[in-house]
C-alpha cells in the first residue's frame, strides 16, 4: 500500500491526478454550455434545430465514449484538422456529456408549467427571453438530482482518455503495473482519488441543493 512513496512515484500519481481534474472541469464546462444550448434547441419552434439536437443526442448518447475517442483522435487528422490530445479527450467527453445533460435539462423543462411561458410571452418576451429568463432557472433547480449524477461520472469516464495518450489517473495505474508493482495495490489507490473526486462533486451539487433559493 506504500507504493506511492516509493521511487518517487506521488509526483508520477500526483500528475495524473491534476490533469484528471483538469480534464474532466474542463469537459464539464463544455458538456454543460452545449448541454444547454442543444436543450434549447430541443424545446425551439423551428424544425430545424429540434431535429438538430435530438439528432445529436441520439447519435452521441448511443454511441459507446470508446468509439468517440477514436473517432475524435483518429478521424480529424484525416480531415487536416490536428488537436493534442488532450483537445481531443476534452472534445469526446463534453459532446458526449452534452447529449445527457440535454436530455436532463429539457425534461426540466417539462416541469415548468406552461402558464409561466405563456404570461412570458403575453408580456412581451421573445421565445429566448421566456427560455433563459423565466424556463431554464426553475428547470435547473427541478433537475440537479440526476445532473450531480451525470457529473459524478465524469471523472470516471475520462479514463478512457488514459489509453490515448493523456496523462490522466488510469494511465499512471498502467505505468505503475508496468514497474511491476502489485496490481491490487495500484488499483487501490487509483480507486481512492476516483472516490475523493466523486465525492467532492457529490458534495458541491448537495450544497447547491441546500441553498435557500432552491430549497423547496
Amino acid at each position: 500500500m506504500g507504493i506511492l512513496f516509493e521511487d518517487g512515484n506521488f509526483g508520477l500519481f500526483r500528475d495524473g491526478f491534476l490533469q484528471t481534474v483538469e480534464l474532466s472541469a474542463v469537459s464539464a464546462v463544455l458538456a454543460l454550455l452545449l448541454g444547454t444550448l442543444l436543450a434549447a434547441f430541443r424545446v425551439s419552434p423551428v424544425p430545424v434545430l429540434r431535429v438538430f439536437a435530438t439528432t445529436w443526442v441520439g447519435v452521441f448518447r448511443n454511441t459507446p465514449l470508446t468509439l468517440l475517442f477514436f473517432a475524435v483522435t483518429f478521424g480529424l487528422p484525416r480531415v487536416d484538422v490536428h488537436l493534442s490530445a488532450f483537445v481531443c479527450a476534452v472534445l469526446a467527453l463534453g459532446c458526449y456529456t452534452a447529449s445527457f445533460v440535454c436530455e436532463v435539462l429539457r425534461s426540466g423543462v417539462n416541469t415548468v408549467p406552461l402558464g409561466q411561458a405563456e404570461a412570458a410571452r403575453s408580456l412581451g418576451l421573445t421565445f429566448g427571453q421566456t427560455l433563459t429568463q423565466i424556463v431554464l432557472p426553475q428547470a435547473g433547480r427541478a433537475v440537479l438530482g440526476p445532473m450531480s449524477s451525470i457529473f459524478i461520472a465524469l471523472p470516471r469516464n475520462s479514463a478512457i482518455a488514459g489509453a490515448f495518450n493523456v496523462a490522466e489517473l488510469y494511465s499512471v495505474q498502467q505505468t505503475l503495473s508496468e514497474r511491476g508493482y502489485a496490481i491490487f495495490a495500484v488499483f487501490f489507490w487509483v480507486a481512492l482519488a476516483y472516490l475523493f473526486l466523486s465525492a467532492l462533486v457529490g458534495l458541491a451539487f448537495r450544497g447547491l441543493e441546500r441553498r435557500p433559493a432552491v430549497a423547496r
